[in-house]
């Protein structure tokens, strides 16, 4: 008999319902709309484009200095600068669904009614696969960090999104706390659909000649691959407490990357800060993992999820 040797390995994963064609996304804040990346990368073939922040209404963002390059990574505290949830709808979206784009709706707000509102928004739009909950952005004076590092907040905020709408919901946990299973668990009590894990660590810098916090905010999210090692350890251990799909990030900048975190139970990835560095690294890791698999005879990248983890 002859052997199928054109069968490529099956990429589609399952991400709580949201179906994306291969496991590689864009994290939120670091790919804009998609449109500016269109000169660099073929939007359409990325498993799915986490858009930037969105609130209910628009927002102006933190005052500079917002961004800083640190030893294997970067702080930003942009304070999710936006032109809120309406003009994205109507101006933005349209035209990453005329390009096929698997699209995921970043968003945030300082109470759980503007959580709320704002998905109603979405639920009367077509376009839009998933919602991304963003409550522990650390870089926001206001609302998100509290969100995040509070487990009846968490439950409570994904309940009232959950209730508004068909799409799966995906919050994204915050590292800074003491126990990001409890934080998970939370999350899932509230109904979640999938995690998104892991959003940036707190920190800061200081200009050491005008003796002063170099970000406007003073404090910011680190990313990068510094922050590698914690975001592998917590997806590890949630993986093996909480019954949810997993997506992955946090310093992910190569195939090699992208196949740690998956086999430490991530069923789909999210790049950030990578796409600053190499605007095509979404395509490339998708080539890398796909050539990965056929040379080890894997037929799906499923096959490897959660891999490393002991049970």
């Amino acid at each position: 008999m002859k052997k199928n040797e054109d069968k490529s390995p099956e990429m589609i994963v399952n991400l709580g319902g949201l179906r994306l064609n291969n496991p590689v996304t864009v994290a939120s804040g670091t790919f804009g709309y998609g449109r500016e990346y269109e000169d660099y990368v073929d939007i359409s073939k990325i498993g799915g484009i986490i858009v930037k922040g969105t609130t209910l209404e628009a927002r102006p963002g933190n005052p500079p200095q917002r961004i800083f390059e640190t030893p294997a990574g970067m702080l930003n505290a942009i304070g999710l600068e936006n032109p809120g949830i309406d003009v994205f709808l109507n101006e933005f979206l349209p035209e990453l669904v005329e390009r096929n784009v698997t699209v995921i709706a970043n968003i945030a707000g300082n109470i759980v009614e503007e959580y709320a509102e704002v998905t109603r928004r979405i639920e009367k739009h077509k376009g839009i696969a998933a919602i991304e909950l963003n409550i522990s952005c650390p870089n926001v004076k206001q609302g998100g960090l509290q969100f995040g590092t509070d487990p009846k907040a968490v439950k409570d905020v994904v309940k009232a999104v959950k209730s508004e709408t068909s799409i799966p919901v995906i919050p994204k946990l915050s590292p800074n706390v003491t126990d990001i299973v409890e934080i998970a668990k939370a999350a899932e009590a509230g109904g979640a659909d999938a995690l998104s894990m892991i959003n940036t660590l707190m920190g800061m810098a200081v200009d050491i000649n005008t003796r002063k916090p170099v970000l406007g905010n003073i404090f910011g999210g680190l990313s990068g691959p510094a922050i590698k090692p914690v975001a592998l350890r917590m997806i590890y251990q949630v993986y093996k407490e909480v019954d949810l799909p997993i997506l992955g990030g946090g310093g992910i900048m190569n195939v090699n990357d992208a196949l740690e975190f998956i086999m430490v139970g991530s069923s789909a990835i999210s790049i950030g800060t990578g796409n600053f560095v190499n605007p095509q690294i979404a395509e490339d890791i998708i080539t890398g993992l796909r050539d990965y698999l056929e040379a080890n005879s894997i037929t799906s990248i499923e096959d490897i999820v959660g891999v490393a983890v002991q049970r």
